[in-house]
């Protein structure tokens, strides 16, 4: 099961609602994946599609208890690829299918004739638990996540630029930053941050599923901490390695071309040390001098004997 999967059964699973809420979950779910059809004696009615069983028992139970409408949930196989059933619930039968659809804000009235309606009203999102819920009802019906450990990623799909900058903006009330793109005939209401989808998830009540996914992002961001950690000394000790080898045949330069003798004291000292002993550092080559010297004058005294060879290199020539 995917992760997106997961975190709409445990969506499905919160079902303790008020009226108002059921209307604004109901809503949302309704507008994102609901299809108004016609029939031959001119009769409207919408159908809601979905391949979640657990949606669709959603659907059918919020209708049957807090609407009073008893339809039935069809089933047929999936056109696609994965042939994985399809759910089908239809409205239009035995109700006023007008006025449902008006007052779940399908459809709006505009001089005497019925519209789409691209609107969220704030009488369907009149408190902090209506919005909850329409976010609820709009993820359930045309959201997915992606895998966290793969990717932050969280959309809605909507069929249209009003209806996705409405959703966006009820989102944003939140403090989100979500935004809207176009991908072919759909428009998208997307998250990308990993705090912002925890957020959302907050929102609409997966507790479990942002927590799985708080220890994904956890755990992410230690395998980079340590890989960078890694990285970094790494990069150190390939400059340290680099730094002794030059050093060496910098020396061995200076030895062949006019011995080691003609150097000062100091000097000799450190370059008799790193001819000894490659790969020790240098505040270990330091403590073996007497007097001790840091770190800082070793390093001075072997960029004086790179100085000499590179003067004998350039004589050479």
């Amino acid at each position: 099961m995917s992760f997106s999967a997961k975190v709409k059964n445990e969506v499905c699973r919160y079902t303790n609602l008020t009226r108002e809420e059921a209307l604004a979950q109901l809503s949302a779910i309704m507008r994102v994946s609901g299809t108004l059809i016609f029939s031959g004696n001119k009769q409207l009615g919408l159908k809601i599609t979905t391949e979640n069983p657990a949606i669709a028992r959603l659907v059918f139970k919020i209708l049957k208890e807090y609407f009073n409408i008893h339809t039935k949930i069809m089933v047929k196989k999936s056109n696609s690829f994965k042939k994985n059933n399809v759910y089908i619930i239809v409205i239009g039968e035995d109700i006023d299918v007008k006025e449902f659809l008006k007052e779940t804000e399908v459809l709006k009235g505009e001089e005497g004739i019925l519209v789409l309606n691209y609107d969220i009203s704030s009488n369907m999102i009149k408190d902090d638990k209506t919005r909850r819920a329409y976010i609820r009802g709009a993820f359930l019906g045309g959201g997915s996540i992606s895998n966290p450990e793969k990717t932050y990623h969280l959309e809605f799909v909507t069929n249209n630029s009003n209806y996705a900058d409405n959703l966006s903006k009820v989102i944003n009330t939140y403090g989100l930053n979500a935004k809207v793109i176009q991908r072919k005939n759909s428009y998208i209401v997307y998250l990308k941050e990993g705090e912002q989808i925890i957020d959302l998830l907050n929102i609409i009540g997966a507790h479990s599923s942002l927590l799985e996914l708080e220890n994904v992002r956890i755990m992410k961001e230690m395998r980079n901490n340590v890989n960078r950690l890694v990285n970094c000394e790494t990069a150190n000790l390939s400059k340290t390695v680099n730094a002794a080898v030059r050093q060496a045949e910098s020396i061995k330069l200076i030895q062949q071309e006019i011995g080691l003798k003609r150097l000062p004291q100091n000097l000799r000292e450190i370059a008799e040390l790193r001819l000894k002993f490659p790969d020790e550092s240098l505040k270990e080559l330091g403590e073996m001098l007497n007097p001790p010297v840091g770190k800082s004058g070793v390093n001075h005294r072997l960029r004086k004997i790179e100085k000499i060879a590179e003067e004998l290199r350039r004589e050479g020539r």
